[in-house]
């Protein structure tokens, strides 16, 4: 049996942060998936059983059983002693960028992604443009900070980037951005995260089929 279980589907950028810390530090971890859009996660009977919360990802571990990417990512390096941070202050720099990460980052990326790739209703045009609108200043804001070191919180990668890096490495016609063509930092930092021992992609590492929606 697995030391770890994650509970994640392959869609799922926030999941995939989980996935991906549990692959880049070697942990003996298995997925367990969800059936999301056929509703598994708002059904009562798993919100009691797996999260109250109705969302993934899910970690089990030592009893234990933890929501929200970043708890999660900061558990995994706790006890992996992966990635986490080596003071205080780096402790605080890399709590800053995930913060960052899930109100202005992921957020709105994840939100836009859905719309444009997976949601079945044609999105509405003010609702993509709101989004964008949000979107690309946090873009700027990290592509500007990778212009100046060589990862997120310094020279060397941390939770912080496993985290900001949930959605980056899904295909460019689902997130509806191309990193290597609109922001080089950003894309170069990619590279370098994909270049760790262990990295894999996304629907690779999770189960479930890559689909976009059909309209």
């Amino acid at each position: 049996m697995a030391e770890y279980k994650l509970h994640c589907f392959a869609q799922s950028g926030n999941a995939y942060k989980a996935a991906l810390m549990l692959a880049l530090s070697g942990a003996d971890w298995q997925a367990v998936p969800i059936d999301y859009f056929n509703g598994e996660t708002r059904q009562p009977d798993w919100r009691q059983a797996v999260n109250a919360m109705g969302e993934a990802p899910v970690l089990e571990h030592g009893g234990r059983r933890l929501s929200q990417s970043g708890v999660i990512l900061s558990y995994l390096a706790r006890r992996t002693g992966k990635f986490g941070p080596e003071s205080e202050e780096e402790e605080l720099e890399i709590l800053r960028w995930i913060l960052f990460d899930n109100h202005k980052f992921t957020s709105y990326l994840a939100t836009y992604r859905f719309q444009i790739a997976l949601m079945p209703q044609t999105p509405n045009p003010d609702v993509l443009k709101f989004l964008r609108g949000r979107i690309d200043p946090a873009f700027a804001v990290v592509e500007a900070h990778l212009g100046t070191q060589p990862f997120i919180a310094g020279a060397r990668p941390t939770i912080a980037d496993i985290s900001l890096s949930g959605y980056v490495f899904y295909p460019p016609e689902e997130l509806g951005y191309d990193f290597k063509e609109t922001h080089p930092n950003i894309f170069a930092w990619s590279e370098r995260i994909k270049a760790l021992p262990g990295w894999v992609g996304p629907y690779e590492l999770m189960p479930g089929e890559r689909f976009m929606a059909q309209r």
